[in-house]
């Protein structure tokens, strides 16, 4: 597994955690004990707690964007895992490096997380909210 993959991982099971828990739970002790218990092969430590930074930081408008992009399903019945399979995907693709994350891997990186953890329609779901959004960030 690659290691920005890998470290995508260990993101959206920390963010899993702590949203599971009503973002109650320390969020950078959650991020600590999975780097250390899964995170062996990473050697991009910044990597993750950029991510995680920046999910928190623009937490407010990520799940507002979601909202309008998928109107149908309100952020409290998005299945838990897709939810922050989506908050990372949008993160990437609105918010990092357009140079250092594209937009297309942004998008295809969420589609990989939602086939590996979310259920039978996550990647088509992730998929259909992270295009309609990048279609509207076309000029």
């Amino acid at each position: 597994m690659a290691t920005r993959h890998l470290a995508r991982t260990i993101v959206i099971q920390s963010f899993y955690e702590w949203d599971f828990y009503n973002k109650e739970a320390d969020l950078t002790k959650i991020v600590e004990r999975n780097l250390t218990q899964l995170g062996q092969g990473i050697d991009e430590l910044d990597f993750v707690w950029h991510l995680v930074k920046g999910v928190v930081e623009h937490l407010p408008e990520i799940d507002t964007i979601i909202e309008k992009a998928a109107p149908e399903w309100p952020i409290g019945q998005i299945a838990l895992v897709d939810r922050n399979i989506l908050r990372l995907g949008l993160y990437e693709l609105l918010y990092a490096d357009k140079k250092e994350v594209p937009p297309k891997v942004a998008i295809n990186e969420a589609i990989e997380l939602a086939k590996n953890y979310g259920g039978n329609n996550s990647s088509k779901f992730i998929n259909g909210v992270l295009g309609t959004v990048y279609r509207e960030m076309a000029p």
